[in-house]
């Protein structure tokens, strides 16, 4: 099975590119859904201990959390901590679910797959992109969403340009829907004759 690490910076198109492949019968894994899950009650309880006034009725209080962050922002490795094992653990479940099935290749959306090292655990590397005036108009407009979280975002990120470098192929999603569609599309056609290498070494067991 192969193993296909989605990834981009905020704002990128990730989402757009990842349906495609639930539309062309890929399964994904969303590893921003994971934390979602994750804060609405299993991991509560140890951050509400790292970062006491960030939960409220068993659940992660986001905007409590993101201004913690924003006061303090060394301690994103402490939440990081708390949150990767339990996030690689369900990527390792779902990858291992997709194999016994038989699937032909997976998806990991991943955003911080080369700043967490994720990138060494996959066989392709996709990453999503577009001009950085698209992102920032993307992600402002997002409910809640400000320059100064915008910023602290993109710095913990890896600069375009060597996420770019690092990519197997760049989908470019600064255009229609369709056009993204297509390009990912084509990136299937060209991997799907490819022998994975990354569930046997690193997911398997």
């Amino acid at each position: 099975m192969l193993v296909i690490g989605l990834t981009g910076s905020i704002g990128m198109g990730k989402s757009t590119a990842a349906q495609r492949f639930r539309e062309r019968g890929i399964a994904v894994f969303d590893a921003d859904g994971e934390v979602h899950r994750l804060y609405a009650g299993p991991l509560s309880e140890e951050i509400k201990n790292a970062f006491p006034g960030t939960t409220h009725d068993g659940k992660v209080d986001r905007v409590a959390l993101s201004a913690a962050l924003l006061k303090s922002p060394e301690r994103f490795k402490d939440l990081e901590a708390i949150v990767h094992p339990r996030v690689r653990a369900s990527e390792r479940q779902f990858l291992q679910a997709e194999h016994a099935r038989g699937a032909e290749m997976a998806v990991l959306e991943v955003p911080l797959l080369f700043e967490a090292g994720g990138d060494s655990a996959v066989d392709v590397k996709i990453v999503v992109t577009t001009t950085r005036e698209i992102q920032r108009q993307r992600v402002l407009e997002r409910p809640g969403m400000t320059a100064e979280k915008f910023a602290t975002v993109v710095a913990r990120q890896l600069p375009e340009d060597q996420k770019r470098a690092r990519a197997d192929y760049i989908v470019d999603t600064g255009e229609t829907v369709e056009n993204c569609h297509r390009q990912i599309d084509l990136i299937i056609a060209k991997i799907r004759a490819r022998n994975g290498e990354a569930f046997d070494r690193y997911w398997r067991n």
